[in-house]
């Protein structure tokens, strides 16, 4: 990495093992009511976006509580979940730390958003350990465009041919490899169906952020 000035990392599934947390929220929420999640409904939500699935979980299931209702209801029941359980991958933090230390800029760039991430953060004690963090919502755009990349790059003072990116999903690898950007797919349970994906689209695949603390490279 003698040339990389800055890392980039996603959030959810790279730096945290979070991919459980809507899924809970479903079967939570969904019990809290007296109804059975169904493999029907888990694999409709994953396609929708947050408001849409509240309107159809709310026509669905003929839920008295409004569509907002129900989104504050998920957001903050996501809220407690982020805050108190989820946990930071193992070997991350140390990793950040390697790279602080030869002077490499550290950047977030992520679909959540604040009200669910800053207080996951803290309670695990690396807030400290990044130098900006960017949201999707500032650029208009979700990852599937370089847009994020592209803009928390310039964030932290660095070209695209500067950076790295660590991502856990095939869309992230893929546009910041458009970007111009050396790309890590790191594993989590959640991207298992597409880990041949990964592993042809990035320029290397981890399953442990140990592996690259032991050699560094790419």
């Amino acid at each position: 990495m003698k040339k990389i000035k800055a890392a980039i990392f996603d959030f959810d599934g790279t730096v945290v093992d979070s991919m459980y947390v809507w899924t809970k929220i479903d079967e939570d929420f969904l019990k809290a009511r007296g109804i059975e999640v169904t493999d029907e409904y888990t694999e409709k939500m994953r396609s929708m976006y947050f408001e849409t699935a509240a309107a159809y979980t709310k026509e669905q299931y003929r839920l008295r509580e409004s569509v907002e209702e129900i989104m504050q209801i998920w957001l903050d029941m996501a809220h407690k979940e982020y805050a108190e359980n989820v946990s930071v991958k193992e070997g991350c933090p140390e990793l950040i730390r390697e790279m602080r230390d030869r002077g490499i800029r550290i950047g977030m760039a992520t679909s959540n958003n604040p009200y669910l991430l800053r207080p996951c953060l803290e309670n695990n004690q690396i807030s400290d350990l990044f130098d900006i963090i960017c949201y999707t919502s500032e650029v208009g755009m979700n990852k599937s465009n370089p847009d994020i990349y592209i803009y928390t790059a310039k964030k932290l003072g660095a070209t695209p041919e500067e950076c790295i990116v660590f991502e856990d999903i095939p869309e992230g690898i893929k546009s910041s490899s458009m970007a111009g950007m050396k790309t890590v797919a790191v594993y989590d349970k959640a991207n298992t169906d597409c880990i041949d994906e990964l592993e042809s689209s990035a320029d290397r695949f981890i399953y442990q952020y140990s592996e690259m603390l032991d050699e560094f490279t790419l």
